[in-house]
């Protein structure tokens, strides 16, 4: 479906100028996405933006603190009995400026494809607490609420996104993936887990959109392929060893149509020593890696090029460098290898 190497990007930015921020992305990336401003607002961080709405969830954005409440079970009973599968939750401009801005600088103009993102249920759920301190995951009724919010939210990005593009794609972005297993999140069940990563995903591609997943580490790949998403999001700078411990299951995902998008340029401040020709050299040991467990021609065909992870850590001009290093990569790549 994507022309090799095609570029698109990770939520979150470092500017607090969102009209500045929706045209630079605009000009740097072949599929446009909106952005995240963790540095204009906490209700803009990866819980806090999609939590408006949900039932027990409360916030306070003077003191950048968001938890759960469990004295007001009324809501969540009245949510769940409410609750149908066409249901759709807004997010509202006070919690996604960038998506605001996105859809009116973008108005008038039609894509072939935009991206948009939701927070992972797995991340929600595990890094939302109560009163007490526990995640939120380990409450069965609060997990579920959780994935049935996120879901109507899903819809309705969908739908906005869908007014300006023939297709649109949603990463679920779960960072937490890579901290599964150890001793933190010992009580978290695979098998659930992996209920949570299939719902949502199917909740995408029943939304019409195409199903993406973003994990800015290592993960138990298995858990990740089986998710059903169509496009795998991982950072590639430091993490591409991890990948043929699983190159049986890559190599079915790859074979099934699906597509790996490395996240070859790094969002640290490594990118202060990196240019398109040294990239050019890791992505080519990267893959020399890969092809001695993998084919090389599905590799090369089902690829897209992002940043490692979000930008939103980095000052203004270390952002745009990433993005402007990733759109020179793309033309070296390009010349060397189609």
């Amino acid at each position: 479906m994507f022309i090799p190497f095609v570029t698109t990007g990770i939520g979150s930015l470092p500017h607090t100028d969102a009209v500045a921020a929706c045209n630079i992305i605009l000009n740097s990336f072949d599929v446009p996405f909106w952005p995240q401003f963790p540095r204009l607002s906490f209700r803009e961080l990866m819980i806090p933006q999609f939590s408006e709405g949900i039932p027990l969830v409360k916030i306070d954005s003077e003191n950048k603190s968001i938890w759960i409440d469990k004295d007001n079970y009324e809501s969540a009973t009245k949510f769940l009995e409410s609750y149908t599968d066409d249901l759709m939750l807004p997010v509202s401009e006070d919690f996604a400026k960038g998506l605001y801005t996105f859809l009116r600088v973008m108005n008038g103009i039609y894509f072939a494809v935009l991206k948009g993102h939701i927070t992972g249920p797995l991340t929600f759920t595990l890094g939302l607490k109560d009163n007490n301190g526990k995640p939120a995951y380990f409450d069965e009724e609060i997990r579920e609420i959780v994935l049935l919010a996120l879901k109507a939210k899903i819809r309705w990005q969908v739908q906005q996104l869908k007014s300006l593009a023939q297709y649109v794609i949603i990463f679920i972005d779960e960072p937490v993936l890579s901290a599964l297993g150890t001793s933190s999140y010992l009580g978290v069940n695979t098998d659930e887990a992996l209920r949570l990563l299939k719902e949502t995903s199917d909740a995408i591609k029943n939304a019409g959109a195409i199903s993406g997943i973003h994990c800015c580490s290592k993960a138990d790949w298995s858990l990740v392929i089986n998710s059903g998403a169509g496009i795998i999001s991982f950072d590639a700078y430091d993490y591409i060893e991890s990948l043929p411990v699983y190159s049986e299951e890559f190599t079915k995902f790859l074979k099934e149509g699906g597509y790996l998008a490395w996240g070859i340029v790094p969002t640290t401040d490594a990118i202060n020593n990196e240019n398109s020709e040294s990239l050019k050299q890791r992505f080519d040991k990267g893959l020399e890696i890969l092809t001695k467990t993998m084919p090389s021609d599905l590799l090369l065909s089902q690829i897209m090029l992002t940043p490692s992870c979000g930008t939103g850590s980095l000052s203004i001009e270390e952002a745009e460098k990433v993005f402007k290093t990733l759109g020179e990569l793309k033309e070296v790549l390009l010349e060397n290898y189609t």
